[in-house]
């Protein structure tokens, strides 16, 4: 709960020095508008800033191509590739309000069906866009509280965060990067592919902000895990241009998932990365990283460390297509302890990610396969999980969604494991939403959310066990015009 307050305590300071600068508003339908100096490098410089666009945030207005920056985050970085941002103009902020009511068809903390279950969030919304010359800062939060109606939960908070901070000084661009939460239950289906899923303000308003790779994110990709909990991960990432190009990128990553409630494995994880990244033409890029990644677990003896070296390719036009596709050998070594002789095991990282738009819409589509902590179930796991994501408007004011997602997690061994199941978990449903005025939008989701543990060498009915959760999730959200930061 301390890192829950530190984090919460950053943002209120941020947040209070923004405005005592003081704002000046503007209407919401209006770009921003910046001196010439606070621009920052135009897109056809060798090393321009990085876009502040969306890793996971991206793609509701992707058919949208007009007045866009290309997506210069490097290669073998961990953020995942954009089809572009708009182009930044101004500073500003832009405070919210938000309303979801999540109606839950059983409890994750029950193991039998049991009765609908309704949670109410209510939710303030903050985004915010500084950018001065040869630096940039982007923050999306959404705090507030749930009440819900099934009494094993109880009520609580909820709170998502995603920040993020650069500086160029000629060859050099310095990142930092973090998101955070701390939900009520799996992030995986949350929100329905609605606005309660994602930080800030919403819509267009707002920036939206790098995501990281799911390879530096906590997996929650095992609903089964109990209560709330929160996730962390925060990155230092530092590019050095050595030629117009080539660039060097080295990443320190660490990132933890942690539960309120007992029964449950929080981890932890440190990762390092450096790659090369080499541009072969305006839309294609190769590259080369090391990644090394420890993993330990609370009150657990033990532990894994994980080294891949993978080759890279990215292809991007911007507005249209955003691909990158890595992969390679992998290396896995578990800690010696008196249950466990330690071992070394070998395998494959792979990672592919799919952004394409289209006029009226746009798809996204990511997968993997490597280690992870766990989810909070096991302790350590071999994973491949793929989400996707389709978006088409439906008229002027309508715009209808798609998601779809599937995880396979079985332990990295069974030696001193309590729990040696393999996890098969579906999530998908789709929904609506439309502009409710000029700075308020409704959307309406239903979502479905499966999760079978298999016993394995095992035969028969007795050997595996199945959860289903259907969720409809109602979400309004309301921001005030921009307010211009000087």
């Amino acid at each position: 709960m301390k890192t829950v307050a530190r984090k919460l305590r950053l943002v209120l300071l941020l947040v209070l020095f923004f405005l005592a600068t003081g704002t000046i508003p503007v209407r919401a339908q209006d770009p921003p508008q910046s001196p010439t100096e606070d621009k920052p490098k135009p897109a056809g410089s060798s090393f321009p800033l990085p876009p502040v666009t969306a890793g996971d945030q991206q793609d509701q207005n992707s058919g949208s191509n007009g007045n866009l920056t290309p997506d210069t985050n490097p290669l073998t970085g961990v953020q995942t590739p954009t089809l572009g941002s708009p182009e930044i103009l101004h500073s500003y902020w832009v405070p919210g309000i938000q309303w979801s009511g999540s109606i839950q068809s059983n409890s994750y903390n029950q193991t039998a069906n049991s009765s609908w279950v309704m949670n109410n969030y209510f939710i303030g919304n903050l985004s915010l866009l500084k950018v001065w010359s040869g630096s940039q800062l982007a923050i999306n939060y959404s705090g507030g509280g749930f009440f819900s109606s099934d009494s094993s939960q109880g009520n609580g908070t909820y709170h998502q965060l995603a920040f993020s901070q650069t500086f160029q000084w000629n060859r050099w661009l310095v990142q930092f990067l973090d998101q955070f939460s701390y939900l009520p239950q799996s992030a995986f289906g949350f929100g329905g592919g609605t606005g309660l899923g994602l930080p800030g303000a919403g819509g267009s308003t707002g920036p939206t902000i790098p995501g990281m790779g799911n390879g530096y994110v906590p997996s929650q990709s095992i609903v089964s895990s109990n209560g709330s909990r929160y996730s962390d991960a925060s990155t230092v990432q530092i590019t050095y241009s050595t030629s117009p190009r080539g660039s060097i990128t080295l990443s320190g990553t660490y990132a933890l998932l942690n539960f309120v409630e007992a029964g449950n494995v929080d981890n932890n994880t440190t990762i390092a990365t450096v790659g090369y990244n080499y541009t072969l033409t305006r839309a294609d890029s190769i590259g080369a990283f090391y990644r090394f990644s420890a993993y330990h677990f609370n009150g657990q003896p033990e532990a894994f460390g994980d080294q891949s070296v993978n080759f890279a390719y990215s292809r991007k036009l911007t507005g249209r297509l955003a691909l990158q596709l890595y992969g390679g050998p992998e290396f896995t070594s578990s800690r010696r302890t008196s249950l466990n002789p330690g071992s070394l095991t070998y395998g494959v990282n792979a990672g592919a990610n799919l952004r394409y738009g289209f006029k009226k819409g746009g798809v996204s589509v990511g997968y993997i396969h490597g280690l992870s902590g766990g989810s909070g179930v096991l302790t350590g796991s071999s994973v491949d999980q793929v989400n996707s994501s389709a978006t088409h408007n439906l008229g002027r004011i309508w715009t209808g969604q798609l998601n779809f997602g599937y995880a396979h997690n079985s332990p990295v061994t069974t030696i001193g494991q309590a729990n040696n199941q393999s996890y098969n978990d579906w999530t998908a449903g789709g929904g609506v939403s439309r502009a409710a005025g000029r700075n308020a939008t409704l959307a309406i989701a239903y979502n479905a959310t499966i999760n079978k543990a298999i016993q394995p060498g095992c035969v028969g009915s007795a050997c595996s066990s199945s959860q289903t959760f259907h969720f409809i999730t109602i979400n309004f959200q309301w921001h005030t015009r921009p307010f211009v930061l000087p």
